[in-house]
């Protein structure tokens, strides 16, 4: 959803941008995004239809400036995964460096108050590229 609302968003604020999005683990390789995901995000306007999951690859950290993390845990992960020499920042999403949930095994009303989280958050992080 995270890539969805950062696209849009940077859109609408004249932004050029690439966005992405991958995980640092390779579970769900391929799949489309959740369906209650996808549902939520299309009533809110972001079309995630077309993304498929992958994982984190050597080349994210010189192809992008920036590598966002949702939580605590997958920064650490990034840091990890991170190649010598790498030339992207890593950082947290929220403004505040406060998690932003998995809303994958709560039920539907997760994925909103995750949007919430990713919007509030994109708006402050595009302020920040301007």
């Amino acid at each position: 959803m995270a890539e969805g609302v950062l696209r849009t968003k940077a859109a609408q604020s004249g932004l050029e941008v690439l966005v992405d999005s991958a995980g640092t683990g390779a579970w769900h390789v391929g799949n489309p995004p959740d369906p209650r995901g996808l549902a939520a995000a299309m009533a809110r306007g972001y079309d995630n239809s077309a993304q498929r999951a992958r994982k984190v690859a050597a080349q994210d950290f010189t192809t992008f400036d920036i590598v966002l993390a949702m939580d605590a845990s997958n920064l650490t992960n990034l840091q990890g995964l991170a190649p010598p020499g790498t030339t992207a920042e890593i950082r947290m999403l929220h403004p505040d460096g406060a998690d932003i949930p998995d809303p994958y095994y709560g039920g539907p009303e997760g994925f909103e108050t995750v949007l919430d989280m990713l919007e509030m958050s994109a708006d402050k992080f595009l302020v920040t590229l301007r």
